[in-house]
């Protein structure tokens, strides 16, 4: 049997088929390049946008006008006297304790003084012999003036009498003084009040030796006027500007809740202390029910005649090393700066910055180690090659970044 032929494929047919081909192969080989090169150029992108820091930012909160300024305080009795004893001696008796009530002159305590009764009784003694004396120097030199027309006594004579009576009348006047000094010493033994008031203190009791005149130790009593009421707080310098002699300020205690004493801010050490940069300033309060207590605690708050908005920022957002205490901010090309601020008041996690800074700065809430003026930086939720956006006032981006630490 005869086999039939084979078909033969046209040269055009197959010189179409290697072209197909060719242009295949070129096609994978020129997108396996292309895809290459972007994948390249896409982690070259993303390995640069990872290199740049990501920061959080928020504009400086402000608070209003007229804020006020709460301050930790002491109150103090406006008259207090600690009552030490003049003489010598042993406590006989004591008239009040702790609490009482007093009027001026009232007697507190009787003091024992058996040596100074002795010395005014020795000196009253001397008085009398002084005078005595001085009565005999008298009576002779009017005797001897009398002799004086007969020649019988000279002028030397009366002229050494009326010496000698001149010398004794000196004595007289000097034990008078002296009795009158003991007199008013023996006048201590009474212990007293010097104003009207209350009995805040006794630190003495029956048969106590009692030493006078030293003003050392415990006093015997403590008498405080307490009708009305010292309240001394700190200001810091920053506030003193606005805090104005005779403005009024509103005192609160721990044991009256919800209530309010008004006070008036009577006057200023007018200097700063260097250790703690504040200045003492003196509130007076009315107490005429007794209902404050002197050495109680009190919140004062204080309203703050301002014409400039504080500015405030998160606590995390200060760093604090060999340059000073400073702010990292965002420029608008998104880049780092550097900024020194001082405090006007450190409220925990909010501190209040009294210069340096300007309402629009972006601050970096937490700034990242090792980060320096110039750095370029992304804002936290602004896709790369984006624009960032400048943050309401007081908002703050969601990114979380690792805390400064301080040098």
């Amino acid at each position: 049997m005869a086999t039939k032929p084979k078909a033969q494929i046209p040269h055009e047919r197959l010189r179409l088929a290697g072209m197909i081909g060719g242009g295949v192969a070129a096609f994978v080989v020129v997108m396996g390049i292309v895809l290459r090169t972007t994948g390249d150029a896409k982690l070259r992108d993303l390995t640069e946008a990872q290199a740049i820091p990501t920061v959080a930012v928020a504009l400086p909160g402000t608070k209003p006008l007229n804020a006020t300024l709460n301050l930790p305080g002491r109150l103090e009795a406006y008259s207090r006297a600690p009552i030490y004893a003049r003489v010598s001696g042993y406590l006989k008796s004591w008239k009040v304790d702790i609490g009482a009530k007093v009027k001026a002159g009232d007697l507190l305590a009787e003091i024992e003084a058996p040596d100074l009764d002795q010395q005014l009784l020795q000196a009253r003694a001397d008085l009398t012999n002084a005078q005595a004396a001085s009565k005999l120097s008298a009576a002779t030199l009017a005797r001897r003036k009398t002799l004086l027309a007969s020649n019988f006594v000279s002028q030397q004579e009366i002229d050494e009498r009326s010496a000698d009576l001149a010398s004794k009348e000196a004595q007289v006047n000097s034990q008078q003084a002296n009795v009158e000094r003991l007199e008013a010493l023996a006048s201590y033994k009474n212990v007293t009040s010097p104003f009207d008031g209350i009995v805040t203190e006794r630190n003495t009791d029956v048969g106590a030796l009692i030493n006078g005149g030293t003003g050392s130790g415990a006093a015997m009593f403590v008498v405080s006027d307490a009708s009305k009421l010292r309240l001394y707080v700190n200001v810091p310098q920053s506030y003193l500007p606005a805090i104005k002699i005779g403005a009024t300020a509103a005192v609160t205690v721990p044991e009256y809740v919800g209530r309010t004493f008004p006070a008036v801010i009577e006057s200023s050490a007018q200097s700063v202390e260097v250790g703690s940069g504040t200045t003492r300033m003196q509130l007076a309060i009315a107490n005429p029910g007794g209902e404050l207590r002197p050495g109680a605690y009190a919140d004062v708050k204080l309203t703050l005649d301002n014409t400039v908005q504080p500015l405030s920022i998160p606590a995390s957002a200060l760093i604090f090393n060999a340059s000073g205490l400073r702010v990292a901010t965002v420029t608008p090309d998104d880049k780092i700066l550097f900024k020194t601020v001082t405090i006007a008041r450190d409220l925990g996690r909010e501190i209040e910055i009294a210069t340096g800074l300007s309402p629009d700065d972006r601050i970096v809430v937490t700034p990242l180690d090792g980060i320096a003026d110039g750095d370029k930086v992304r804002i936290a939720g602004t896709p790369p090659g984006k624009e960032s956006a400048t943050p309401k006032t007081g908002e703050k981006t969601s990114e979380k970044v690792s805390p400064v630490k301080a040098e």
